[in-house]
């Protein structure tokens, strides 16, 4: 329920300048307190999510493979 409440927020300040000044904002401050709770600057994080499980996409496959399942 948080999450569908914090999407129809943003998409309601997104539609003015000053909600996307706003929006902006908030962002650098929640980026600034993770950082800071992690206890390294921005900069150094490593970019992307955690490790991947054994069910996470990891794009298209081969030809080979699809015409073996088809055919």
């Amino acid at each position: 329920m948080k999450r569908i409440f914090q999407l129809l927020v943003t998409r309601w300040l997104a539609r003015t300048p000053l909600g996307l000044i706003l929006l902006g904002i908030g962002w650098w401050i929640v980026r600034k307190r993770r950082a800071d709770r992690e206890g390294r600057p921005p900069e150094l994080r490593e970019p992307g999510r955690e490790p991947r499980g054994p069910h996470t996409w990891q794009g298209p496959t081969g030809r080979t493979r699809r015409r073996a399942r088809v055919g």
